[in-house]
């Protein structure tokens, strides 16, 4: 009698068991980046009030940063691209895609075909994300910072910064680096003047060092 006891006990338990249904798992929170609300709430309206737009759609946005990082030196050592590659996706957190040359030159040694770069493009929440970053983290590391330079405007409304070392970003751990390497950072935005694009930035909290722009 016990046996049997015993056997109806441990049916029950597996019946129980199988009927229990599992627990939904919880969805994850995203959370939006910060920048996309300071545009709307602060940039946007500022942007309306100082050049008068008759229509808001006229008023100019960030809408996308490529972010390039060019290696010479992978001429004589391959290497250096898969390195390249490596610390541009862990700076950007995005996927980055290998630059191929596309004529041969014979004072560099340089042949068509050849990996000699990294770049990715970065658009809306890692956009943003990465500008946030970029401003608030990086460019206070860079040593001697005081203010990036707004001499790089290219008379459509774009801007390119210049980063000469990879250490300015806390995901880069400077021991395993084996090289140093600079990067072209270029913010493209809607504006259609240089004036607008540089007040665009500048309401996101670019710091720029002096205004010299017409």
């Amino acid at each position: 009698m016990a046996k049997q006891d015993n056997k109806e006990k441990e049916v029950k338990k597996t019946k129980t068991k199988k009927t229990k249904k599992a627990e939904p798992a919880k969805a994850a929170v995203k959370v939006k980046p910060r920048l996309i609300e300071k545009y709307a709430k602060e940039v946007a309206p500022k942007l309306h009030e100082k050049f008068a737009y008759s229509n808001v759609m006229q008023i100019p946005k960030l809408s996308k940063i490529v972010v390039n990082m060019g290696v010479g030196g992978a001429v004589q050592d391959s290497k250096l691209i898969d390195e390249a590659v490596n610390e541009l996706e862990l700076i950007t957190g995005q996927k980055a895609s290998v630059q191929i040359a596309k004529q041969s030159i014979s004072n560099f040694k340089l042949r068509e075909g050849m990996k000699i770069g990294a770049k990715v493009t970065l658009r809306r929440e890692r956009m943003y994300e990465f500008l946030d970053r970029l401003i608030t983290i990086a460019l206070p590391r860079v040593r001697d910072f005081r203010g990036v330079p707004d001499k790089s405007f290219d008379g459509r409304g774009n801007y390119t910064l210049g980063i000469k070392e990879q250490f300015i970003f806390p995901e880069i751990n400077v021991d395993k680096v084996s090289k140093v390497l600079g990067m072209d950072i270029t913010f493209v935005t809607t504006a259609e003047t240089d004036k607008e694009a540089y007040e665009l930035l500048t309401a996101f909290g670019v710091p720029f060092r002096k205004k010299e722009i017409n």
